[in-house]
């Protein structure tokens, strides 16, 4: 058996059509978008291509996009852009417990700037409740920043009843939808949100590549400062054959992103019902039943270390759960606000199926993940 690969919400793989567009930026249009030549219109028209295929994707218009270099530069922007507006920097920010660090991060370091956050818990499911966020606002509350789904568990949140909670008292909404997007449909209006962050990397686009979504109206500092391109709100010369595969892979999700979530539901379920069948009550999930991303299934192996099983199988790509240093568990942000135990989190393995996904590998995951659970305990 090849390698399987069952990692990709760390990662995906280019998808070929994404690769395909690329090829060419790559060689003969190698112009500078802000030039006026040939070769620069040229390269200008399929960055405006892609910007128009990234907002028709969430819904939104064409100069709504600003391409960045990945997630954690969108979610950096929109967190800094708002608090930096303000001369110092101040203001209240919200987040919650279970976002990625390159959210917790930029909010951690605002703190040292002066502003004050809040970070507020989820349920046992890894459910931010709306409730929690409206008794966190106050008058000076500047951002509320939920992620769009989890990333280890593949909650996904309420983000349109919290923005309705949000604008009711004029309160900008953020959402980091980078392990959504090329899952779910995800459309900007329906929402609510007046800022949303992509990645490249996680919608089988390239890494190094992404966009934040800034609603009109809402006005952002710069992050980095130049020659004013992406609306004044990005400097640097544009990626363009990085911006072509963004625009690529938001025309396939566009597309396919129903009948991919309807695939990869079966090939998590197939997986989760094998281990069940061979585990029995022995076995726990992460996450609620339902809403859910279709491809993620969060498992806890009991009475084994979810590092060990997975060096017992080099074959299978996946994630663990929790860092164990000489004898201590480190959870995770996410685990730890599940309330999961560090004796439960220490058999916690990712398993995140994509679209290029075969029955075939599900099932010759699931008896390795038995057979090297049942040799270890």
């Amino acid at each position: 058996m090849r390698t399987v690969y069952l990692d990709y919400n760390a990662t995906t793989p280019l998808a070929p059509a994404v690769q395909e567009a690329m090829l060419p930026f790559l060689a003969e249009h190698y112009g500078n978008p802000s030039s006026t030549h040939t070769l620069g219109r040229a390269c200008h028209e399929a960055v405006e291509d892609a910007r128009t295929r990234v907002a028709w994707m969430l819904g939104a218009a064409p100069d709504e996009i600003v391409f960045t270099s990945g997630g954690t530069e969108s979610n950096n922007l929109a967190l800094k852009g708002l608090a930096f507006r303000r001369r110092p920097p101040s203001g209240h920010i919200i987040i919650s417990a279970i976002e990625h660090p390159a959210i917790s991060e930029p909010a951690r370091f605002l703190e040292t700037c002066g502003l004050d956050v809040t970070v507020i818990g989820c349920d046992a499911e890894g459910v931010v409740r709306p409730d929690d966020v409206a008794a966190a606002l106050r008058d000076d509350t500047i951002l509320v920043s939920v992620m769009l789904a989890n990333n280890e568990i593949g909650s996904i949140q309420p983000i349109r009843r919290i923005a309705d909670v949000c604008r009711a008292r004029n309160v900008p909404v953020h959402t980091d939808a980078a392990q959504a997007i090329g899952k779910l449909p995800v459309n900007v209006d329906e929402l609510g949100v007046d800022l949303l962050s992509i990645a490249g990397h996680k919608m089988y686009a390239p890494k190094g590549i992404g966009a934040l979504y800034v609603r009109q109206g809402v006005a952002l500092e710069p992050v980095l400062h130049g020659a004013g391109h992406e609306g004044g709100l990005r400097a640097g010369t544009e990626n363009v054959a990085q911006i072509v595969g963004l625009g690529q892979a938001a025309a396939l999700a566009s597309e396919h992103a129903a009948q991919a979530a309807a695939r990869m539901a079966a090939m998590r379920d197939r997986l989760s019902n094998h281990l069940r069948e061979s585990m029995g009550d022995r076995v726990s999930f992460n996450g609620p039943l339902d809403a859910r991303l279709p491809n993620t299934l969060s498992v806890n192996l009991p009475e084994v270390t979810a590092g060990e099983v997975l060096r017992r199988i080099p074959e299978l790509c996946a994630s663990t759960g929790a860092a164990c240093h000489s004898g201590s568990t480190q959870l995770s942000a996410t685990l730890a606000a599940l309330g999961l135990s560090p004796s439960v989190a220490r058999g916690t393995i990712r398993l995140s199926v994509g679209w290029y996904t075969s029955e075939e590998e599900i099932d010759w995951a699931a008896g390795a993940l038995i057979a090297a659970w049942e040799n270890l305990r």
